[in-house]
């Protein structure tokens, strides 16, 4: 199945080189470009998408707004999914962009192959931020989130076994599912089964949002410690 790919930038020479990337690929299709949000927002409305390529500073409406508007119905399967692009120096837009609902985020530098597969990971519905990359972004920018509450603020974190609660924790501290099956003793099958069962509980669309949610009710610190 050909995935259907947008590419919201203001720099057109970069749409052109993701454009040739993309354009060798057997499965993947440039069904629409745009320079700002706004344009972006237009397009969608007569244009099926399947992953957007998303930058984040631009005129007129930047890529944090676009895609909060675009992911504003978590529950719809049909909508698009968001990768954010991004600098290390521009990581707080990122997060911001995480929080609003994209599916993951990369450098615009990023080598063709790890491009490709993060397309093909986001059209599945599977997250594209790695464990250690998640690491290192919360850990630098959880200080800039509002301070949490004494206690959780999501009555839905209620809803979580004890195990599940345990699993959320570990995957907030950027541990891949392989990962936390070695630290817990269990199947990676079975940890792939708790991450489903949390996301359903907290409605929540990937693990990326739940890294966050963690974060901001407390449940861990920056640095990866468990909150109080």
């Amino acid at each position: 199945m050909t995935v259907r790919v947008m590419l919201v930038d203001d720099q057109v020479l970069l749409r052109t080189g993701f454009r040739m990337v993309l354009a060798a690929q057997p499965d993947m299709e440039v069904v629409a470009e745009a320079g700002d949000g706004v344009e972006a927002l237009e397009v969608l409305r007569s244009t099926k998408v399947d992953v957007i390529l998303m930058d984040v500073r631009m005129p007129n409406l930047d890529g944090v707004e676009t895609t909060r508007r675009i992911c504003a119905d978590g529950r719809n399967e049909d909508a698009p999914k968001v990768l954010i692009l991004t600098t290390f120096d521009l990581d707080e837009y990122a997060f911001s962009a995480l929080k609003a609902g994209a599916s993951g985020f990369m450098l615009k530098d990023v080598p063709p192959n790890e491009l490709l597969a993060a397309i093909r990971a986001v059209r599945s519905g599977d997250a594209v931020v790695a464990p250690s990359t998640t690491r290192r972004l919360l850990d630098r920018f959880t200080p800039m989130l509002p301070a949490a509450a004494a206690e959780p603020s999501r009555p839905e974190l209620g809803r979580l076994t004890e195990r599940e609660r345990e699993v959320l924790l570990l995957v907030a501290q950027g541990l891949s599912n392989g990962e936390i099956a070695a630290q817990l003793v269990l199947s990676e099958a079975t940890v792939k089964t708790h991450v489903g069962r949390i996301l359903t509980k907290l409605e929540l669309r990937d693990r990326v949002q739940a890294v966050v949610l963690a974060y901001e009710t407390g449940l861990v610190r920056a640095g990866g410690g468990a909150g109080a």
